[in-house]
């Protein structure tokens, strides 16, 4: 399985990314082991989507992390 994941940061943003291990990725960012995320914990896991191609997860991460992301974000995921 390859997932989409969204994370809400203590500064109130969110941040998107992809792993095909969400368990250990997302363990990482709340261990502060991601240089991304780690000025802004907490953070907490809102959403996750599961993909059985990692192509389909690809795109829908970067779909997310288009202008278009807000509003679909904002209305359906979180």
């Amino acid at each position: 399985m390859h997932y989409v994941y969204i994370l809400k940061l203590s500064n109130g943003k969110y941040y998107m990314g992809r792993s095909d291990d969400l368990r250990r990725r997302v363990k990482e960012h709340m261990l502060g082991q991601e240089r991304t995320t780690k000025r802004f914990l907490p953070c907490k896991l809102v959403c996750y989507m599961a993909f059985d191609e990692r192509k389909t997860a690809v795109a829908f991460e970067a779909y997310l992390k288009t202008g278009s992301d807000f509003a679909f974000r904002n209305r359906h995921l979180v």
